[in-house]
């Protein structure tokens, strides 16, 4: 099947103003998707979503929730906020992802299932997919990152094995965690349409606060490249 590429923006802010500030912005640009960050869930919790969805009533939100545990109650109180997609991690039990794969389902939502920290991403995305998520994350992590970067160790990122993992399973994928936007807004050439925008774009430094700039502009820009793309083939998964 064929999906067409799309730019999510990541609200990694604790501040519900700056967010919904970012937001206006970014859905002038273009941005197809808003992600309320784990940052803002954890600052703001549902009633973050409930102001993104009362702002924008016609725009998909991502609410990442990370989910642990509690797949079913998280996914729940999330999709009835107003989220149009919910995040579980791979790292779960495979019965909390059944769950909030069943709960999100029921109520209409899609669940994206984030392989970080998994021992095989390409076999943890497999597992994801069979589970029942609709949406494969490719995640490193951001403490992984930086400390070893701070350590002078070499860090992975996520275009490292992004075309396994976009090989391995027939449902579409995103690579997030460490990339340079020239990096993200390629990830269409390695088979993933979801191209997801956060950090340095959205957040200044690692203060979880609005970055300055040209904002709008660089997102004009971002969305005009991504969405020349067009349509990306994803799956059947291979072998």
């Amino acid at each position: 099947m064929k999906i067409k590429t799309t730019v999510q923006l990541s609200l990694d802010l604790i501040d519900l103003q700056d967010a919904l500030e970012a937001a206006d912005v970014a859905v002038r640009a273009g941005v197809d998707w808003l992600e309320a960050g784990t940052p803002l869930i954890i600052a703001e919790g549902r009633v973050g979503v409930q102001q993104l969805r009362a702002r924008f009533p016609d725009v998909p939100i991502v609410a990442d929730l990370k989910a642990m545990d509690g797949g079913a109650g998280e996914t729940e109180l999330m999709v009835k906020a107003g989220a149009t997609m919910v995040v579980v991690m791979g790292q779960a039990h495979a019965e909390t992802v059944e769950s909030a794969v069943k709960a999100g389902h029921g109520l209409g939502a899609k669940v994206m299932g984030d392989n970080m920290a998994m021992r095989d991403p390409v076999d943890g995305a497999k597992r994801l997919e069979d589970l029942g998520c609709d949406y494969i994350i490719h995640h490193i992590g951001y403490d992984l990152r930086t400390l070893r970067r701070a350590r002078g160790l070499p860090a992975p990122t996520p275009l490292d094995r992004l075309r396994e993992i976009v090989a391995a399973v027939s449902v579409p994928v995103q690579a997030v965690g460490g990339l340079t936007i020239e990096q993200a807004m390629d990830t269409p050439k390695h088979g993933a349409p979801l191209v997801v925008i956060g950090a340095p774009l959205v957040i200044e430094g690692h203060s979880f606060r609005a970055a300055s700039g040209d904002m709008e502009g660089m997102l004009r820009m971002i969305c005009e490249r991504v969405h020349a793309y067009g349509e990306i083939e994803v799956g059947p998964r291979s072998a």
